[in-house]
């Protein structure tokens, strides 16, 4: 029987909460901490799907598998595909309307609010495993190989066996084991909410239908998301400079005319339904800049040390696979710490960190790939026609007679 190490995992996010959960599962302790004050204190972004090998299986591991079913979404994994112009090239919302068995509703990928999520992976957590308002200063390997935290406060913990990396894109830890930095993907974009659609604006809600509506085009994209609390995102994105959204001469602390003036210059020639979107989205504009790691991103292993999820593997949302990436990382560290301690699988900790790492690795190049091929694909002439030919090939093939 291994003794169990000390655990600490920086970043309360899913990845990090999905790690707590699944070794709490097994009564390996473990501490989380986060700079955030309070579980709230951000908003947690918009939705996403979760997919059987990926998030979901995470989550069965975590015994949390009919939290997810009350949240969930099912009916949101549906999509609207529409030409820079307007013209509606796809609607799943009015296409294969076939009755689903319940015991299929999450066969695919439904749809989640990134908040529910998070709520479902706190519940799983005791709260007295996350220190809040702990904001990681810098991460020291001692002499006997162990890692101290240092935190802004000027407070520091002792003493880790393993250090687990799960806090994102500009991480702490992985400064332990590389020097890359994320570097600009070439993606701009803003954000715009609208609260309460079927209440305070019904005509869209009925255009950006039951879940999200692409449109794909040379140099720009718009997308938009159903999210379950009754709210729209709507994101409308160019192929720029890093410096665009700050040189552009546009006052984004002045949201109403700030959109009137991005879509006129750089959307103008949009189908009205789509700048419609844009501009009534009224209740919140946030600007981004997309940052990314590059693709096939490692480090040499080291004993005690790790990275998960955007630390590990920065991509642009591009792919629809950063949470699930992060979720299989941690459903494949907590195994191979399960193993580790519970069995005495390994010879040291340094073996664990080693074996989760080269099962990662490769994952995480193949959905970085994949990533950067969706980008490419949908800030390309004919992005649109070219998702909606694969829907299109997919729903309408002939049903097997085997």
């Amino acid at each position: 029987m291994s003794t169990t190490p000390k655990i600490a995992i920086i970043g309360a996010g899913p990845a990090g909460l999905t790690l707590g959960a699944i070794l709490q599962k097994h009564n390996i302790s473990f501490t989380i901490y986060d700079s955030d004050s309070s579980p709230n204190e951000r908003n947690q972004g918009g939705t996403l799907d979760l997919h059987p090998r990926g998030g979901q299986a995470a989550l069965v591991e975590a015994g949390l598998w009919k939290e997810f079913t009350k949240y969930a979404r099912p009916e949101s994994d549906v999509l609207k595909i529409v030409k820079n112009d307007g013209e509606v090239l796809w609607d799943g919302n009015t296409t294969d309307k076939r009755e689903v068995p319940e015991e299929e509703k999450f066969a695919n990928r439904p749809e989640i609010d990134r908040s529910a999520l998070k709520e479902i992976l706190l519940g799983a957590v005791k709260p007295e495993s996350i220190r809040w308002g702990k904001h990681l200063k810098e991460a020291i390997a001692g002499q006997s190989g162990k890692y101290d935290l240092h935190f802004a406060d000027g407070s520091i913990d002792k003493d880790f066996d393993l250090l687990v990396g799960a806090d994102g894109a500009w991480s702490k830890i992985r400064k332990l084991l590389s020097d890359t930095l994320p570097t600009y993907s070439g993606i701009s974009l803003i954000e715009c909410w609208t609260y309460d659609v079927v209440k305070e604006n019904p005509w869209m809600a009925e255009y950006a239908g039951a879940g999200s509506c692409y449109s794909f085009g040379e140099g720009r994209t718009i997308q938009i998301q159903r999210i379950g609390d009754g709210s729209v995102r709507t994101y409308a994105c160019l192929r720029k400079p890093e410096s665009f959204l700050k040189d552009c001469g546009i006052d984004w602390t002045n949201p109403g005319p700030a959109k009137e003036q991005y879509v006129k210059e750089y959307f103008d020639d949009c189908g009205a339904d789509l700048k419609r979107m844009i501009l009534e989205s009224k209740d919140k504009l946030v600007p981004r800049t997309l940052y990314q790691l590059p693709v096939g991103f490692s480090w040499e292993s080291r004993p005690g040390v790790t990275l998960i999820g955007d630390a590990a593997h920065l991509m642009t949302p591009f792919g629809g696979v950063g949470v699930n990436a992060a979720m299989m990382d941690s459903l494949s560290l907590a195994q191979e710490v399960v193993k580790f301690v519970e069995r005495g699988e390994g010879k040291s900790l340094a073996e664990v960190v080693k074996q989760y790492e080269v099962d990662m690795f490769p994952r995480g190049e193949m959905f970085a790939k994949k990533t950067m091929d969706n980008m490419q694909k949908h800030f390309s002439a004919g992005g649109s026609e070219h998702l909606a030919g694969r829907l299109i090939a997919h729903y309408r093939k002939p049903a097997s007679t085997s």
